[in-house]
């Protein structure tokens, strides 16, 4: 089996992979610098290094003996880009051309990509198709097209992942692994945690949708990681494609609370507030691109995103 680096591996969708790639009996070695991500998170099959994106001779000593790199590391907070476009940049951006010159010093040229929806920006195509041009709205966003267009620029073979809102939770070896965010900002989890004191905030319920609030296509990361697996067994050589990933369908934010209370099987407490500047009515992403390469499909429901969520959260 190959070795294989992740970098950001501590992180919920990066120690996802890891476990899983452990699964499949790959070697891993996880590089994160446990700024956002949790050691104990890490898988214990998996090699472990600490390490910036920002420090080279880490990123030389993580890739020794390495084959392909599933590369997740990254400053990935919207507000904070706002307020930090600078240091996005230099994490991200600058952190990534590291890790690529790190990379051809071994000759590695095997890389899969965590991008982001956040590249297309606020569209009104749907579904967003890979053709849409990348018009982001925030530095995050930025960072990620900019990224993108590094990899392309830089005779890799390689996959970026685009992907719209990822949840659920992992059952790994070693325990659940979930989404553990302070302050948590996505939907699900929050649906969960809602209560009478707490309510969940509908952001505007006079959308033009079906039912007035905002529709969302959300990926259990289970499959999420599924797709990055094969996208590893699917690059082309010097060549960079980019791939969306999520259901091809969406939900709305009234359809998942409904989802919530059949599987808590209870009532979630709302309250209606005012839409938010930005937020665009629907983002659905093609997955036909995904189905055709990749061969792949998302297999997990949104009731199964919303369990495992309900039960990494009440191991927590």
């Amino acid at each position: 089996m190959a070795r294989i680096l992740v970098t950001g591996g501590a992180g919920y969708i990066g120690s996802t992979a890891s476990a899983m790639l452990a699964d499949l009996d790959h070697e891993v070695v996880v590089f994160d610098d446990l700024s956002t991500g949790h050691r104990e998170s890490v898988d214990p099959r998996v090699e472990f290094v600490e390490g910036s994106l920002l420090d080279p001779d880490a990123l030389r000593r993580a890739l020794v003996g390495v084959s392909a790199v599933i590369h997740f590391a990254g400053k990935s907070l919207v507000g904070e880009s706002v307020n930090k476009p600078d240091l996005y940049h230099h994490v991200n951006v600058d952190g990534t051309r590291n890790l690529i010159d790190a990379m051809k010093l071994y000759a590695i040229d095997k890389m899969v990509f965590s991008s982001s929806a956040a590249t297309y920006g606020s569209t009104s195509v749907t579904p967003i198709t890979e053709e849409i041009a990348g018009s982001p709205t925030n530095p995050y966003g930025q960072s990620k097209l900019d990224i993108d267009h590094l990899i392309s620029a830089s005779n890799l073979s390689a996959i970026s992942l685009r992907y719209f809102n990822v949840a659920g939770a992992h059952k790994s070896a070693s325990g659940w692994l979930a989404e553990r965010h302070d302050p948590e900002t996505h939907l699900i989890p929050n649906v969960i945690k809602a209560t009478e004191q707490n309510p969940l905030k509908i952001f505007g319920t006079d959308w033009p949708t079906a039912d007035g609030t905002c529709v969302r296509d959300y990926v259990h990361v289970v499959d999420l990681i599924d797709a990055h697996i094969k996208a590893l067994h699917n690059l082309m050589h010097g060549k960079h494609e980019i791939i969306n990933l999520g259901s091809g369908s969406g939900y709305s934010v009234k359809e998942v609370v409904v989802a919530a209370e059949r599987v808590l099987g209870r009532a979630v407490p709302v309250v209606q507030s005012e839409r938010r500047a930005g937020d665009p009515a629907t983002l659905v992403a093609s997955i036909k691109k995904a189905e055709e390469i990749l061969n792949w499909k998302p297999t997990k429901s949104l009731d199964e995103m919303i369990r495992d969520t309900q039960l990494a959260l009440n191991l927590a």
